[in-house]
């Protein structure tokens, strides 16, 4: 089973597989600090007092950090800064991946932290650090382990024909 693209010339439109692992590690790190944020988030406090949370805060900018993966994976900060300090140090990529599953992949991450979010603006206790959690370990995975749970997913709804297929132009 193999996630690559067929054909030569899908393989020059890849992405270099380390840059989604590298953007793993990084978000990783940040949700790890934003899960011990999340938990020492006093119970009972207001909404404005939630939103202001330093937790909060943080998986707020991890959320964006995801849109902006989804949106423009080019210019997302942390694959620029993996084009330009780590990739140039590193040897050239013996393959290029399918950059389809590692975008749905942050999307899954963006619908998993927002839920938090949501659920910690309306006062579910724990809402936050559990979603920042899963989140988590979904990077941690992938960072360390190369395994991308959002990937996967994407193959799964790709097998199933829900997800991957060209759509037709508008006419």
């Amino acid at each position: 089973m193999s996630d690559r693209p067929a054909g030569a010339s899908a393989r020059r439109a890849g992405i270099d597989p380390r840059g989604p692992r590298f953007a793993a590690g990084v978000t990783a790190l940040l949700l790890l600090v934003d899960v011990f944020l999340g938990l020492t988030t006093p119970l009972g406090a207001t909404v404005a007092e939630r939103a202001l949370d330093p937790a909060f805060l943080l998986l707020l900018a991890i959320a964006l950090l995801f849109l902006w993966s989804v949106v423009s994976p080019r210019t997302a900060p942390w694959a620029a800064l993996y084009r330009a300090l780590v990739q140039p140090r590193l040897k050239h990529a013996p393959d290029l991946e399918d950059p389809r599953p590692p975008r749905f992949a942050q999307g899954v991450g963006l619908f998993v932290v927002t839920i938090g979010l949501i659920l910690h603006l309306v006062g579910v206790p724990w809402a936050l650090p559990i979603a920042a959690a899963a989140a988590f370990v979904a990077a941690f995975l992938n960072a360390v382990f190369g395994l991308c749970l959002g990937c996967q997913l994407y193959l799964l709804l790709q097998r199933a024909g829900i997800v991957g297929h060209e759509r037709p132009a508008a006419a």
